[in-house]
């Protein structure tokens, strides 16, 4: 059963709910409660497969395994090569995911949410490294890692950010406010995923694929399928941040209004959110620093430039190795790239002036390149 994708599961959810709520209302959250609702939803959701239920309990136990092993010789030692090693061996499983449909006309392993429970799992291992996380149990990292409205697809969470919401005493009346948010954030997700985004879907980008590849088509397609991405998936994350909210969790958001972006770093600021931060911090900043502090390069443009072309690539293949996967992300590290370019030449240069009229324009602007992004990333051009 994939999570949000069909009635029945709502029905579940919503009567598994109950508890937590009522519990909310009276001032008594329960995080007990709380952990069996992941228990219960990751038995639903992975129950009618045998083979991916392996595979992510053999995953638990080897990000466990990494995780207190890392965190026990941090403690005592720190050596960069046991680090990078221990990141290294944090991504493999995804890394494999990810390759095998090379070798084989299907994945040889993988499970639902494999992705982000990667992210999660490499990110506690870097912040252990940072000493930004100084104790871990295995049963938080384990709460952390299952919580079940995130698990499929996110958004992406911090541990400590998590930890300290899942540790706060919720009254009452801050339960009601958390309640009244996640109903919000459930109705403007099945606004979103299966209204909006289901008559684009069966309106619009089905009919075009039958009419073929114009001029007209493609450019309809281009526009429809940008608008459907968001819709479908930033319903989804409403879904999962509004099941947070009701057992008192602020998942964070994922999506702010991307498609008013002035230029695209504002957009990467806006779409995705949890996932471009994650890569930001964890990719692109470290790059910048480790180049920085090797002295690879002396250029601080060309240094940000590598880390964003990096940066870029990698989320590219992280979708799939497929070619148009791999050319999306060739093309948004051309933008990023292209743009802080033209935004320090005019700093000195002055040629586009700032006012109403050309934020206007820089949104247009914006708003065609990033479409235009999303049609090479759909691969209705390249497939």
């Amino acid at each position: 059963m994939i999570p949000y994708s069909s009635f029945t599961f709502f029905g579940i959810l919503f009567v598994l709910l109950i508890p937590a709520v009522i519990l909310g209302f009276l001032g008594r959250r329960s995080n007990i409660y709380t952990t069996f609702l992941s228990f219960v939803f990751l038995l639903l959701v992975f129950s009618s497969s045998k083979i991916q239920t392996f595979y992510l309990v053999a995953y638990i136990i080897w990000v466990v395994i990494l995780i207190k092993g890392y965190s026990v010789y941090r403690k005592n030692a720190n050596h960069s090569t046991v680090y990078y090693l221990s990141v290294f061996l944090s991504i493999l499983p995804l890394i494999i995911v990810k390759v095998s449909p090379i070798f084989e006309s299907t994945t040889l392993v993988g499970f639902l949410g494999i992705s982000y429970l990667t992210f999660k799992a490499t990110q506690v291992i870097i912040e252990i490294r940072d000493h930004s996380i100084k104790e871990i149990s295995i049963v938080d990292f384990l709460k952390f890692l299952l919580f079940f409205p995130t698990i499929s697809s996110g958004p992406i969470d911090r541990f400590r950010r998590f930890q300290q919401d899942y540790q706060k005493k919720l009254t009452a009346s801050e339960y009601q406010e958390y309640f009244q948010i996640g109903v919000h954030k459930i109705f403007i997700g099945f606004l979103y995923k299966y209204i909006i985004g289901y008559l684009i879907n069966v309106h619009i980008l089905e009919t075009q694929l039958v009419v073929g590849h114009t001029f007209v088509s493609n450019l309809t397609y281009m526009y429809a399928y940008s608008l459907y991405l968001f819709f479908d998936f930033a319903g989804y994350s409403a879904f999962a941040i509004g099941v947070s909210y009701l057992v008192g969790i602020k998942t964070p958001e994922n999506f702010n209004m991307p498609f008013i972006s002035r230029n695209i770093k504002d957009f990467w600021n806006r779409w995705h959110m949890s996932l471009s931060f994650w890569f930001r911090d964890y990719v692109y900043m470290r790059m910048v620093f480790l180049l920085t502090k090797k002295k690879v390069i002396k250029n601080r443009r060309n240094i940000s430039y590598i880390s964003y072309t990096t940066l870029f690539l990698l989320m590219g293949a992280w979708h799939g190795i497929q070619l148009n996967y791999l050319l999306y992300g060739v093309y948004q590290a051309i933008l990023m790239c292209s743009f802080d370019w033209f935004e320090q030449f005019n700093k000195k240069k002055k040629i586009w002036k700032n006012n109403k009229l050309t934020h206007v324009l820089a949104v247009i602007i914006t708003f065609h390149f990033i479409c235009f992004g999303f049609l090479i990333f759909s691969g209705h051009l390249v497939n």
